[in-house]
């Protein structure tokens, strides 16, 4: 028999803890028992796949900070990973002559002639990118009740959003029209200078109107259909659902999940003083809020303590955690890797994301160098192909 899963639309606050939060009902008085949030193994994978290419790239950035294009002594590298890492890279590099080459005494490591001109494509993949940040960052700021968001925070996330180290520098100071750095109560926050009414588009509703659902008019079908097995609803205000292969959802929460689906609720870009907390439609512009953060970053994740920085800017809820594991069709979280992350589902075919920005793009190009294809993730035919 089928059994009772989480309540969408609960106005109770249970124990936010991924083990506590979603319970079976028992019956004959017996204690409940605890019901594991259901895992993923293709999205686990995805934190497994990214560890290799990260410390490539990382060597990388190492090799081409060095001053004066001077080669980067192996002593050294201590200094830049620390003691224990220092030994996972010398093994790096011991497995990838084909990108990394060892010469001289004392002993240094350098990029090979072939990954040194592969690496030189990186500035042509910036420009791309610098049109794509410029946007997404105002977008980000839009998000923000107060169109705002500390400079803290920008740099605890610029990684994920493809933000470049010195983009004060290089990219705030380049556009007046859009960003201004003000101090307020101590702190230095990176303010929208002009609001776009055409950019307040979120990726859910490009998503639709690709496909051509946001031009139905409402009510146009009313033939009498089954409720959707899998939580999927074609509507204006339905969010992308991908149940994990264990959940096995009873039909009264299919019926609370698309009567969830077709609740209207305000834009993630209005500001979000405007609606009371409590009302549903408000928790629902919530999960578009945190979908809409998520769709504005490279890799379509982030972690959760990164997620957490933007819940004052952004009015998240006071339960991230459970809002997430209620909304497990629409986010998924990993513990996989380092930190606990947060995936949104919709953009990953498998382990694969979908689609990639040009940074990402010239990362996996790089990576190929040591004979790994898919590195990133997607097997796509993208425009930086690897050079033989």
């Amino acid at each position: 028999m089928l059994r009772s899963q989480v309540s969408f639309l609960t106005a109770k606050n249970p124990r936010a803890t991924v083990v506590g939060c979603i319970r079976h009902k028992s019956s004959g008085g017996r204690r409940p028992k605890k019901k594991t949030y259901h895992r993923v193994p293709e999205l686990d994978r995805v934190m497994e796949l990214r560890k290799k290419p990260l410390m490539i790239l990382q060597l990388k950035t190492l090799i081409q900070s060095q001053p004066r294009n001077s080669p980067l002594f192996l002593r050294d590298l201590e200094k830049n990973v620390g003691f224990v890492r220092k030994w996972d890279f010398m093994a790096l590099i011991e497995r990838h002559p084909t990108i990394f080459r060892v010469a001289g005494a004392p002993p240094s490591v350098s990029l090979t002639d072939k990954a040194r001109r592969v690496a030189q494509e990186e500035v042509r993949a910036r420009e791309l990118m610098e049109p794509v940040l410029v946007t997404n960052l105002r977008k980000l700021l839009m998000l923000c009740v107060d169109c705002r968001v500390p400079l803290e925070t920008l740099e605890l996330v610029g990684a994920e959003l493809g933000l470049p180290s010195d983009f004060e520098e290089c990219l705030i100071a380049k556009y007046p029209q859009f960003f201004a750095i003000r101090r307020v109560r101590g702190r230095d926050f990176l303010h929208l200078e002009d609001w776009d009414s055409s950019l307040a588009v979120t990726a859910r509703e490009a998503r639709l109107a690709q496909e051509g659902v946001l031009n139905t008019k409402p009510n146009q079908d009313q033939r009498k259909v089954k409720i959707s097995r899998d939580g999927n609803y074609v509507g204006p205000f339905a969010f992308k659902v991908n149940f994990p292969a264990g959940f096995r959802p009873n039909v009264g929460y299919l019926q609370q999940l698309e009567r969830w689906q077709k609740l209207e609720f305000p834009s993630p870009y209005l500001n979000a003083r405007r609606f009371d907390v409590a009302d549903p439609k408000s928790r629902k512009r919530a999960v578009a809020v945190i979908h809409e953060l998520l769709s504005l970053t490279m890799e379509k994740r982030l972690t959760s303590s990164q997620l957490d920085a933007f819940h004052s800017e952004c009015f998240l809820p006071s339960q991230l955690l459970l809002c997430l594991i209620k909304h497990q069709g629409i986010f998924y979280l990993t513990n996989k890797g380092v930190r606990s992350t947060v995936l949104l589902k919709d953009t990953y075919l498998g382990s694969n994301l979908i689609d990639k920005c040009p940074l990402l793009e010239f990362n996996n190009k790089f990576v190929a160098l040591c004979g790994r294809r898919n590195t990133d993730l997607c097997d796509s035919n993208n425009s930086l192909q690897t050079k033989v």
